[in-house]
Order: structure tokens, then sequence, then C-alpha cells
């Protein structure tokens, strides 16, 4: 059920009204025009782009482009769409995500996490129960993830890793699902048009009044008397400054591009008949690339196996196109317990031979040497995988093929990748990306149509599945880790610990994750390229 426009609550602080347009402060900021290419180029690993400009959020942040985005809606049957006409017949429109634009379906814990962020800011949930929404994680100084609800970009959590909380960011379209009880202002009549259609800021004669609860720094809705929301933005003085002021900047309002929502209810099964045709096609031209390679290429077939869902979604593929093949899982000692799991589910469900190498005792030795890794010397996946990978198919083998759950969508150098290449440190594996051109979406509804056992992680706000001590990952995603596997987080801070009091490193040198990087250009040598 969606909540009506609500009435002002009578808690808010009255003013005398002052406000007339003419003191309505606007703002206007300059954003790059939209790249939206109409197919991927020949020569993709040349197309990356990338611009600097102002999010929706109202935050600075790299722009990536990594290929078309396909993500549509369908406002008949309330589910995201992958190409221009819904499977019921009715077109579907472009949902306006940041790029790369890289959504995935909100699981029950991601909806339990921004619903608990927006009441305890706005008093009220975003999310109602039954309608489908999606995620899609952004450029950020640590993680931000925009939230889409009936087919547009209803505002953002960020996560603020100084203060460990995350923080909503809802823009003008979350008023048509919550009813806020805190947080917000309302303005004067004669403010409104600037407001709502100039983008203006909100000064001290336009303002009726302001709940006590806002704080400087504070997102706040911007409402009319008749508590119809005109704007969202962030205030500039508290309430109680706020109520004596004559004149000034109260609100900084965010500037939103307008866009069709359209609530209502649906499930994922009616998402994946939404999408049954586009999935189709997908399905049956990574078969089709993967009989290629293997006609081409005489080395034994396998599939690299990490437990992750593109490595499912690309072994469902060749399953279809070749039948059972082996599956390489390299574990490196710090693996998550679900992942191991996994690993065996699937190999059961399928009834597929697990070829499995681990050289934990590796890593702690060079963690001794050279201390953790980082993003920048990433030498866990050389010493952890890679190597020990070789040794795999050099005694199984002596070469083979392997088909990998490599995406472009999942960064530059993926984008940049060849579908067919070889590793330098793994010259006897041959190895050949399916679901290249995949988005995160087309993953997830062909796992949910052949009803595969997924890695159970992801229920639990993990969007990816590596090692649980990976430099890559965001500050908010180790939060998450030591609320749900607080024994590895501990045991890891004790490792991290022990090295920063060998190597006499700053205080505040483990908790502000400052080991993740060391200082040079980001590399990202692993198991794929």
């Amino acid at each position: 059920m969606i909540c009506p426009d609500p009435p002002i609550p009578a808690t808010g602080v009255r003013r005398k009204a002052r406000a007339i347009p003419a003191l309505i402060k606007g703002r206007r900021r300059q954003t790059p025009a939209e790249y939206s290419p109409e197919g991927d180029c020949e020569n993709h690993r040349k197309c990356a782009k990338t611009f600097i400009y102002f999010s929706p959020m109202g935050i600075r942040m790299p722009r990536i482009y990594l290929g078309k985005i396909p993500l549509r809606w369908c406002d008949t049957c309330h589910t995201p769409v992958l190409s221009g006409t819904c499977a019921c017949g009715a077109p579907a429109r472009p949902v306006a995500v940041t790029p790369p634009g890289d959504a995935r379906p909100a699981f029950p814990d991601d909806v339990d996490r921004v619903n608990r962020v927006f009441c305890e800011h706005f008093g009220a949930p975003l999310i109602p129960e039954g309608h489908l929404s999606l995620l899609n994680k952004v450029p950020a100084d640590d993680r931000m993830d925009e939230i889409v609800l009936g087919g547009a970009v209803v505002g953002a959590i960020r996560y603020i890793p100084g203060e460990q909380r995350w923080e909503p960011l809802p823009r003008p379209n979350a008023a048509a699902f919550l009813r806020p009880t805190k947080r917000y202002v309302v303005v004067d009549g004669g403010a409104i048009p600037s407001i709502r259609d100039g983008g203006a800021s909100v000064l001290a004669p336009g303002l009726l009044s302001i709940d006590p609860a806002v704080a400087e720094g504070d997102e706040v809705f911007i409402l009319t008397e008749a508590g119809e929301c005109i704007g969202v933005g962030r205030a500039k003085v508290d309430a109680a400054v706020a109520t004596a002021m004559e004149r000034g900047l109260v609100v900084r309002t965010r500037r939103n591009v307008s866009s069709a929502c359209v609530p209502g209810e649906a499930t994922w099964e009616d998402a994946v008949a939404a999408n049954e045709r586009i999935l189709a096609e997908y399905e049956a031209a990574s078969i089709q690339f993967v009989r290629d390679v293997a006609e081409k290429n005489p080395e034994r077939p396998t599939v690299s196996y990490s437990g992750g869902k593109d490595s499912l979604a690309t072994l469902l593929i060749v399953l279809k196109a070749l039948g059972p093949v082996p599956l390489l899982f390299a574990d490196t000692g710090l693996e998550f317990p679900e992942t191991c799991e996994n690993v065996e589910a699937v190999a059961e469900r399928y009834g597929l031979e697990v070829l499995r190498v681990c050289d934990e005792a590796a890593f702690w030795s060079e963690f001794e040497r050279s201390g953790p890794p980082a993003v920048d010397n990433r030498w866990c996946c050389r010493v952890c995988k890679l190597h020990p990978l070789g040794r795999l198919i050099d005694e199984h083998f002596g070469e083979c093929l392997s088909f990998i759950g490599q995406r472009k969508y999942e960064s530059v150098r993926r984008m940049q990748s060849r579908r067919v290449w070889r590793n330098d440190r793994v010259p006897q594996q041959l190895s050949a990306a399916p679901i290249q051109q995949w988005t995160a979406m087309h993953v997830w509804l062909y796992i949910f149509r052949e009803k595969a056992p997924y890695n159970r992680l992801y229920e639990r706000g993990l969007d990816r599945i590596g090692c649980f001590m990976c430099p890559s990952s965001d500050l908010a995603t180790f939060a998450l880790i030591r609320e749900s596997c607080p024994e590895l987080s501990e045991m890891w801070l004790a490792k991290l610990a022990g090295w920063q009091e060998k190597q006499g490193l700053p205080r505040d040198w483990v908790e502000r994750g400052l080991w993740r990087k060391r200082g040079g250009a980001d590399e990202e040598e692993d198991s794929y390229n």
C-alpha cells in the first residue's frame, strides 16, 4: 500500500509567511551531456569514458561508462526490463541510473537496511512490501547505492566510514513511497514554483515551519502546506537557528532530473517472465560462443568456479553448451564458509567433479614478508590463485580451456579485456568469457529463471563474493562482514594490528582501512586477466 502525501505534522515550528519568489535563491550546476551509445563498439576495449560530474545526490565523482545501460522498466508489469519492449507487449522506458549502471536486485537484507536508514532519519520506511527494488552501486568515497523503485531512482544510501553509519539521500520521488514524520521543512506558497520548477534553495523569508529534529547538515524533505513534496536538500542550519532567522539560506536544494515513477507490486518471477525473450537471446548467444571456442580449441574444457553469481551463470551456460565439465576451485583458505558450501552444493546439484587447490600457508608466509595485500599490490591473487591453479592444471590436464565469469560492466580493466585470452602467469590455461556482455541484472534474472543454488551471502548485503579480507572491498562491506562473520573479522583485524605494531604504522592505519592501498596505481591482477 502506498502512503498518500502527508498532512503537516503538528510538531512543526510555525513561522510567519514572508516568502516572495524573488527571495528564493536559485542554483545551476553544469553537467556533461549524457553518453548513451546505441550499441557496443567493435573496438570496445578503447571506449571506456570517464567524466567528473556532480551526481544527482550533489556529490562530485567520476562517471564511468563501460557500455550501453540496458535497464528499463515496464509500468504495466512493474518490473525491470532489459530491452525496449516487455514480454507483455508494453514499451519499457529507460531508468536513469548513474553509470556504469550495473544494478542488481535488492534482497531482503538490503531492503531492511534501506528501510532502517530511512526510518531512523525520516521516521518512515522507503521500500513497501511487495514492490521490486534495485540497488545501483555508484562511484563514491566509500560506498553509495542508488535505490530504484517504480522505475525511478528515488534516492540513495551512502556509507560514512568516520561515523560508521549510513546516510539517506532521498529524491523527490521518494515521497511516492514514504510519509516523512521528521526532518522536513514547510515553505510558503509563493516559493513553490521557484523550488519545484527551478531548483531554488529555501531562504528564511520563505520558511513556514521546520521540524525540530533538523540539525545542520541533515537531509530534509521540502513540503508545501498541503503535504506535497516539491524538493529535497541539505539543511544549512539547525531548526533552532532557522526559526530565528530573518534572512539567509536554510536548505540547499538538490536539483534532480525529473523522471517517471509508477508504484506497483510485482515478484521476481514476474520480472523473469517480463524478460523471457531477452534472456533467451543472451543465453543462445553465449551458448554459441562456448561451442565455437570449444570447437576451435582442443584443450579440456572446464569452468573456473568461485562461488559467485557470475561463475554460476557461466556454468549454467557451459552445461547447456557442452554438458558436464570439471570445476576448478582455487580455495585461497580465506573464503567465506558459505562460499565453500556453495561450491559443494553446485557440484552435487549438477553432478560435477570439483578440482580444488588450496595453499593458505603461502598467504600467511607472504603476509609475514610483505604485509597485507592492497589494491595496488595484489600479491594475494598471484600467491593464492594463479600459481596454485597453474600447478593444478599441470597435474590434471597439462593444458585446459577455462570458461570464466568475467563481465565488462565490472571494471574498466575487464571491459578492456578480450573474450578469449591467456594470463601470462598461467599460460597453460586458455580463458574465455561467455557472459562478457551481460549486466548483473541479466545474471540474476537468469539464475532466478534456472532456479540455480546461488551463494546466500548475496542475501546478506554483499554484492561481490571473494576472500573475506579482499582489499578491493569498501569499508561498508567490512562493516557488514563484522556483523555477519565476527570471528573472521576479528582474526583479520588482529593480524593487521600485529603488522601495524611491527612496522610502527599510524594509529588509525587499521581503523581507516589504510592498509588497503600502498600508494601506487591500482592493479587488477586476478584469475580473470
